[in-house]
């Protein structure tokens, strides 16, 4: 239980520092990876949807055993589809090297989810 708890306490505190800032970066990120952002709802919608994955995290940390399904969308859905497709993207030569490391940080979280998730099976109740 320790384990998972530390694994998605780090995972939400880490993703609050990276995502956050991104709420006011819109314009530096058009500039930096352009084309220019057209659609400010879908970069918004992002961050907030993956901040709202953060505060999700936090709330998993504080009691493994009880949100223990989430686990498994979380690592499946929230870091794997995003590291895959980040992997893939770069592949593709349609994204710069670093969302490399950004996509790889995903997947490592994402099998550290998938361990938590494992430790923390339930403890049948004694006869």
């Amino acid at each position: 239980m320790v384990f998972a708890r530390r694994v998605f306490l780090t995972a939400g505190l880490y993703g609050l520092v990276v995502i956050a800032p991104q709420l006011f970066l819109e314009a530096k990120t058009s500039r930096d990876f352009p084309p220019a952002i057209t659609h400010p709802e879908f970069y918004y919608g992002f961050v907030g949807t993956a901040l709202a994955w953060q505060a999700a995290f936090l709330v998993i940390a504080r009691d493994p055993l009880r949100y223990r399904p989430l686990m498994l969308v979380a690592a499946l859905v929230e870091k794997g589809v995003f590291g895959i497709a980040g992997l893939v993207l770069y592949a593709q030569g349609r994204v710069p090297p670093l969302i490399v490391l950004f996509a790889g940080i995903d997947l490592v979280l994402g099998l550290l989810f998938l361990e938590s998730w494992r430790r923390t099976r339930a403890i049948p109740a004694a006869s």
